[in-house]
């Protein structure tokens, strides 16, 4: 018997994404000045749903289009790994201590890995169980540090925020199922549509204070359409269709250690011990979690893209969560979600703290 795990190009597909998605906090925090977060997901969105289609209808081996089964489990992923996951993470965060954010944010991998158990019925190796649990706590030891008393609401922004956390196992755990078939493009293209559309809704709440943005605040707005909302979902996708949920999810706890990273290499912050620690605990969970026993590596999906069979690499066309749409606070809380997603789990400023 021989070590095995998901292959390096999807490691490195759903890394990628961790990388696009930690960049989305501090964009949308210079954003938050012109435009209001839900109007930032719309637009976000439906630049990102325009830019998807555009590549199928150019893509000269167009893949097969989803049954209208698939095309209905497609939306409804769509609409809760990116509509409700970012609207709750949001709220949740703004009423919510950052603490307590930071430590549920990094419990997703763990609620992942339980729905993936029930739905699923998949097989948990004790590695990749204690790579999660590894994570989650190097992941609270980093953000840990930048917490902030709490309001009135924590315990209602708490509630949300593991409302979040179910949405985006829910995502994770349907775009699993549901993508066999389909390449990463065209699951991502009908995700984004249904998260469109729910931002779209969502923002009229903000109509009142709706105005054209910048010049400065247009060309980042088409930067987390492009680089955030295409280009990181369809990385993620990619990596995911190639292993596990819980795994692809327990990566992006690597978010707090790129933000850390980024604090200490472009803002010249210094860097603490338990930070330090953390980190560190972060990788060797994340590394545990990839670990896997077998005899062979299974074969890719039919339609599987990026790997012969015709459909277009996800990687070619990369451009989250988990995201993102986040509320001031939202920068002090910890992110392994999605992240940027478009108000992901907002962890990467707090030295990540930014999400998300």
């Amino acid at each position: 018997m021989r070590e095995r795990g998901p292959s390096a190009r999807a490691v490195g597909a759903v890394v990628a994404a961790a990388l696009f998605w930690s960049s989305s906090y501090a964009v949308t925090k210079q954003l938050l000045d012109e435009v209001g977060p839900l109007s930032i997901g719309a637009i976000r969105f439906t630049l990102a749903a325009l830019l998807l289609g555009m590549l199928i209808r150019l893509n000269r081996h167009r893949p097969a289009r989803p049954d209208a089964r698939q095309r209905r489990q497609l939306y409804l992923s769509g609409f809760l790994g990116i509509t409700v996951y970012f609207i709750l993470e949001n709220v949740g965060v703004d009423l919510s201590t950052a603490s307590d954010a930071s430590l549920i944010v990094a419990t997703y991998p763990m609620m992942t890995m339980l729905l993936e158990l029930v739905l699923l019925r998949t097989r948990m190796p004790l590695l990749r169980v204690t790579g999660v649990l590894l994570a989650t706590a190097g992941a609270f030891l980093v953000v840990r540090n930048g917490a902030e008393v709490g309001g009135s609401s924590r315990w209602t922004g708490d509630i949300l925020l593991l409302l979040g956390g179910l949405a985006w196992a829910g995502y994770n755990v349907l775009t699993k199922r549901v993508s066999a078939g389909q390449n990463a493009v065209s699951v991502t293209y009908y995700q984004t549509l249904a998260g469109a559309a729910g931002f779209l809704l969502a923002s009229l709440l903000e109509a009142g204070d709706w105005r054209m943005p910048g010049a400065s605040a247009s060309s980042l707005l088409v930067y987390l359409a492009v680089a955030c909302s295409v280009g990181g979902f369809l990385l993620y996708n990619y990596g995911l269709r190639r292993m596990p949920p819980s795994v692809a999810v327990n990566i992006l706890n690597l978010v707090p250690v790129i933000g850390v990273i980024g604090a200490v290499v472009i803002n010249g912050e210094t860097i603490r011990l338990a930070q330090a620690a953390g980190g560190a605990i972060i990788i060797t969970g994340v590394a545990l979690g990839l670990i896997e026993r077998g005899e062979r590596t299974p074969a890719p999906d039919v339609g599987d893209d990026g790997d012969g069979d015709g459909g277009t690499p996800a990687t070619a066309t990369a451009t989250a969560t988990a995201p993102a749409t986040v509320t001031p606070r939202a920068r002090t809380a910890a992110a392994s979600s999605p992240g940027d997603p478009e108000t992901t789990a907002p962890a990467t400023e707090c030295a990540i703290d930014a999400a998300r």
